[in-house]
C-alpha cells in the first residue's frame, strides 16, 4: 500500500537523495514537515519503530543534502532512528511493509539498499564501522567522508567509547554525530550555541587555529598553553570537554530541528580533516504530541489511529511470558532482600516497571552495557548477594565472555531471565534470538531451562533461583498457552523431563514454546510426547528409555539445530550407540528474516502442519 503523494508535493520530489540535492535549500522545512507526516501515516498502517524515527527527520534531511550518498558513507547507529532515511532513499512506496514478512527490512540493511551501508540492529556498533569505513577511505583516496549518527542511549556502550578512544588516537577523517534527545540538556539549545556551531565550523576560525598550529609547534611550551587555553574557552560553553580529551573537535550542542541550521554547520564540517564530534539536541517523538509526552511507550507501536490519544491494547487476554518473569521477580523479593535485578535498558520490555518502582534499591539498569551488566552479577554473586539478569536473547551475545568468564568459570550463583529466546518476529535476523542454547551448552557449570508454558516458566525461574550456580530460564516473546500460574512456586528436579503423551513408533521431544503443535502433532501421528524441559542437565535416563521403545526419535526446538537441543540428544544416542533414528527439528543454518512468529514458524516446518509432514517424509 502506497500513500498518495499529492499530500507530499515536495516529498514527492524527493524520492533519492540525488533528488533531494536539487531542491533549493529554502524547501527544506516543508520538505521535513511533509516527511514527519508521511512517517507518521506510514507507521501508523504498517506499525513500528515510530518516536526515534520523528526526532531524526530533520538530521536526516540536512545529511543526505550535505553528504553524496551512498559514496559518501552514512552509518545509522541501531537503527530505530533510521525510518526517515529509508523514506528518502528509494523506499518510500513500501514503507508500508516494513517489519513484514517479505517487506522491507526494520533496520538498515546493506541487501536492501546501497545507502544502507552497514547491516544494523544492535546498539553502539556505529563509531567502530565508521572508523573501519575512514580508515579504507584514506587508502582509496577518492576524498570519500564517513558520517556516525548515534544516539545518546547507544553511546553508553564500552563499545562506543573504546571507538571514541582508538579514533581520536589514530585522527582519521570522520564526524561522529551524537543525536541527543535527552530533554535535561535543551536549555543549551538557542541561537547562541547555532551561532557559536557555525562559528566554531567557519573557514576563518578553522584557518586561524591551524596556522597557528602549525606556528605553535616551533614553539612547544607556548603551543601547550595555547591548546589549554582554547579548551576552556571551549569548555566555558559548550559540553564537551570529555570528547576533546579523547582526540575529537566537538562542535555543539546544535538544534536538531533546525534543518537550515544543520545543513550550514554540516557543510563547514565536511571538509574538516581529522575526527570531528557534532552534538545534536532533538525531541524524541517531535511532531506528534503523544509521542513527545511518553517517548518510551510511542518507541515501538502496533497499527494505530493517529486521530486517537491512545494506542490499542492487546486483544490477548494471555499474559506474556515477560509479565510472567515480573510477577515472579516481585513475588522473589517480597521474602528475599539479597535479590539483586538487573537490566541492559530493558526494563518495559522485560517486564521490570513494578518491581522497579516496588523495589527500587534491589533494581539495576545498567543502560545499554550488557557486558557490564553481566560481570556486575558476578561481583553482586561474589559477596553473598543473588542477582538475577533479565537479558534478550540476542543481547546476551554482547556478553558471552562475561558469562564464560567471569560467572560460569567462578560458578557463580546468577540467574539468566533469558526473554525473547527463539523466533521473535517483526525485528528480524538482529534480534531472533536463535543461538543462545548453543552457545550456552558447550559452558561449564551451565544449568540450561525451556518453559514449554507459563507455569512452567515460573517454576523454572524459581528452581534456576534456587540452585547454587549458574542457571539460564530462556522463553520467548509474547504470550503462552493459557495455561493456569500457580502461585506457589516449586522446585523442579535439576534434569527431570515430563511424560506427556504416551504413543508408538514416534517420540516427540519437545524443548521450550513449541509445546502446542507437539501436542497437535502427537495426536495426529500417535506419538509419545516428551517435555524435556531440561537442555542441559539433559534427562539421560528419559532418553534411554524412550530409545527403548521407539523407532525414531524427533527433537523439535526453537533454536539453531546446530549446537542445539537437538545436537545435545545426537551426542547422547551416538554415545549410548542407540539404535532408533533421529530426526532434528528446529532453525535453519541460516539467518531467519522478519515475519511473524506464526508465519515463521510455518515457513520453517515448525508449527502442526510442518512436525507433521517431516515425520511422514521421514518414514516415506
Amino acid at each position: 500500500m502506497s500513500l498518495n503523494l499529492e499530500h507530499y508535493p515536495v516529498l514527492a520530489l524527493a524520492n533519492t537523495p540525488e533528488e533531494l540535492r536539487k531542491l533549493p535549500q529554502d524547501k527544506l522545512p516543508q520538505l521535513a514537515a511533509e516527511l514527519r507526516q508521511y512517517l507518521l501515516t506510514a507507521v501508523s498502517i504498517s506499525s513500528g519503530h515510530f518516536a526515534s524515527g520523528l526526532g531524526t527527520v530533520e538530521l536526516t534531511v540536512a545529511l543526505h543534502y550535505v553528504y553524496n550518498t551512498p559514496f559518501d558513507r552514512l552509518i545509522w547507529d541501531v537503527g530505530h532512528q533510521a525510518y526517515p532515511h529509508k523514506i528518502l532513499t528509494d523506499r518510500r512506496e513500501r514503507m508500508t511493509t516494513i517489519r513484514q514478512k517479505g517487506g522491507l527490512h526494520p533496520f538498515p540493511w546493506p541487501p536492501e539498499s546501497p545507502y544502507d551501508t552497514f547491516a544494523v540492529g544492535h546498539s553502539s556498533t556505529s563509531i567502530s564501522a565508521a572508523l573501519g569505513m575512514a580508515i579504507a577511505a584514506e587508502k582509496e583516496a577518492k576524498n570519500r567522508k564517513v558520517v556516525a549518527v548515534i544516539g545518546d542511549g547507544a553511546l553508553t556502550a564500552g563499545m562506543a567509547f573504546e571507538a571514541l578512544n582508538h579514533a581520536g588516537d589514530i585522527r582519521k577523517d570522520m564526524l561522529v554525530i551524537l543525536n541527543d534527545n535527552d530533554m535535561s540538556i535543551s536549555e543549551n539549545v538557542g541561537a547562541l550555541n547555532s551561532h557559536l556551531a557555525k562559528l566554531l565550523t567557519g573557514d576563518l576560525f578553522n584557518s586561524i587555529r591551524n596556522s597557528g598550529k602549525k606556528l605553535l609547534d616551533t614553539l612547544p611550551p607556548i603551543r601547550e598553553f595555547a591548546s589549554r587555553a582554547e579548551e576552556h574557552i571551549k569548555g566555558m560553553v559548550v559540553p564537551g570537554t570529555i570528547f576533546e580529551e579523547l582526540g575529537f573537535n566537538y562542535i555543539g550542542p546544535i538544534d536538531g530541528h533546525d534543518v537550515k541550521g544543520m545543513v550550514d554547520t554540516l557543510r563547514n564540517m565536511r571538509n574538516m580533516q581529522g575526527p570531528q564530534f557534532l552534538h545534536v539536541i532533538t525531541k524524541k517523538g517531535k511532531g506528534f504530541e503523544q509521542a513527545e509526552q511518553d517517548p518510551i511507550k510511542y518507541h515501538a507501536v502496533p497499527k494505530f489511529n493517529p486521530s486517537e490519544n491512545s494506542l490499542p491494547k492487546s486483544s490477548s487476554q494471555k499474559p506474556t511470558f515477560s509479565a510472567i518473569f515480573g510477577d515472579w521477580l516481585c513475588d522473589m523479593a517480597i521474602s528475599d532482600t539479597k535479590l539483586m535485578a538487573i537490566t541492559p535498558a530493558m526494563r518495559e520490555g522485560s517486564g521490570m516497571v513494578a518491581f522497579s518502582k516496588q523495589f527500587p534499591q534491589q533494581y539495576f539498569d545498567v543502560a545499554i552495557a550488557e557486558q557490564h551488566a553481566v560481570t556486575l552479577a558476578a561481583g553482586m554473586a561474589k559477596d553473598g548477594l543473588k542477582p538475577v539478569v533479565a537479558i534478550y536473547s540476542s543481547f546476551l551475545q554482547r556478553a558471552y565472555d562475561q558469562l564464560v568468564h567471569d560467572v560460569a568459570l567462578q560458578n557463580l550463583d546468577v540467574l539468566f531471565a533469558i526473554d525473547r529466546a527463539g523466533i521473535v518476529g517483526a525485528d528480524g535476523p538482529t534480534h531472533q534470538g536463535a543461538f543462545d542454547i548453543s552457545f550456552m551448552r558447550c559452558i561449564p557449570n551451565m544449568v540450561i531451562m525451556a518453559p514449554s508454558d507459563e507455569n512452567e516458566c515460573r517454576q523454572m525461574l524459581y528452581t534456576g533461583y534456587k540452585y547454587q550456580g549458574p542457571a539460564a530460564v530462556r522463553y520467548p516473546r509474547g504470550s503462552g498457552i493459557g495455561t493456569d500460574i500457580q502461585k506457589t512456586m516449586n522446585e523442579i528436579e535439576l534434569g527431570k523431563a515430563k511424560l506427556c503423551r504416551s504413543g508408538s513408533k514416534t517420540a516427540i521431544l519437545n524443548f521450550g514454546p513449541l509445546m502446542g503443535y507437539a501436542i497437535d502433532a502427537a495426536e495426529q501421528l500417535d506419538a509419545t510426547l516428551v517435555d524435556m524441559r531440561f537442555i542441559k542437565p539433559i534427562d539421560k535416563a528419559m532418553l534411554d528409555k524412550v530409545c527403548s521403545e521407539h523407532e525414531l526419535i524427533v527433537t523439535l526446538e526453537d533454536n539453531a539445530i546446530m549446537g542445539g537441543a537437538g545436537s545435545a540428544v545426537s551426542e547422547y544416542l551416538h554415545q549410548q550407540q542407540h539404535k532408533s533414528s533421529l530426526l532434528m527439528l528446529g532453525l535453519p543454518d541460516e539467518f531467519i528474516v522478519q515475519g511473524t512468529q506464526q508465519e515463521m514458524y510455518a515457513e520453517l516446518g515448525l508449527d502442526t502442519a510442518g512436525i507433521v509432514s517431516k515425520i511422514k517424509q521421514f518414514y516415506a
